[in-house]
């Protein structure tokens, strides 16, 4: 008795969607051998019913059948010649590169306190002066606090804040030491803190 030599799938060609699996490798390859195009057309639409049903929970989801078309097309190396029902994908459309996403490159004086706290200090410099516009201050402050101790590691004066406020609003928001007390950034969870080297910031 002749015992067939078992077959890796290590020493078979590899295969574009591996996904799918062997067997629809197969269909794929033995429909690109039948000469009859009608017939050749009519395997094409057996292989997308048996792909899909691999993929039930993905029925409802938009193009998903449009999808499978296109795997098919990938499947075959673009080289099977039937009627899509979509327009078919080209080799080149995998190789085309996405549009770039436009980014703001907002330009910051100092990066620890980020682009969102010059533009509360200028929102501060056009506000009447009243509680309202101390409070926002008092805000703008207090996280530019935060944010130089988590960057810095190290605990800033109130005053060097001020200064820092002064300097960024070009002097139009003086805020005099004494005027306000910002937060104890060391007690306010700024950091997590640590027990044994490691962050103490589980649920209790």
């Amino acid at each position: 008795m002749e015992v067939n030599e078992l077959e890796y799938n290590t020493h078979m060609p590899k295969m574009a969607l591996s996904e799918y699996g062997r067997n629809i490798q197969r269909m794929v390859d033995y429909a690109m051998t039948i000469e009859d195009r009608e017939e050749r057309c009519r395997c094409a639409q057996d292989i997308i019913r048996i792909m899909g049903n691999l993929f039930p929970h993905l029925r409802d989801v938009a193009d998903f059948n449009h999808k499978l078309w296109d795997h098919l097309a990938i499947m075959s190396d673009f080289k099977l010649d039937i009627d899509y029902p979509f327009e078919p994908l080209r080799p080149e459309d995998l190789s085309s590169k996405p549009e770039k996403v436009p980014y703001q490159n907002h330009q910051t004086k100092w990066r620890h306190y980020g682009y969102t706290v010059q533009e509360l200090i200028a929102k501060a410099c056009d506000m009447e002066d009243g509680d309202e516009k101390q409070h926002l201050i008092a805000m703008i402050a207090n996280h530019m606090k935060k944010s130089y101790y988590m960057m810095n590691k190290d605990v800033p004066e109130d005053a060097k804040i001020f200064e820092d406020i002064n300097y960024l609003s070009q002097g139009k928001l003086q805020v005099q030491e004494g005027s306000m007390t910002l937060v104890d950034v060391k007690d306010n969870g700024a950091m997590p803190k640590k027990v044994n080297g490691k962050n103490n910031n589980r649920r209790k």
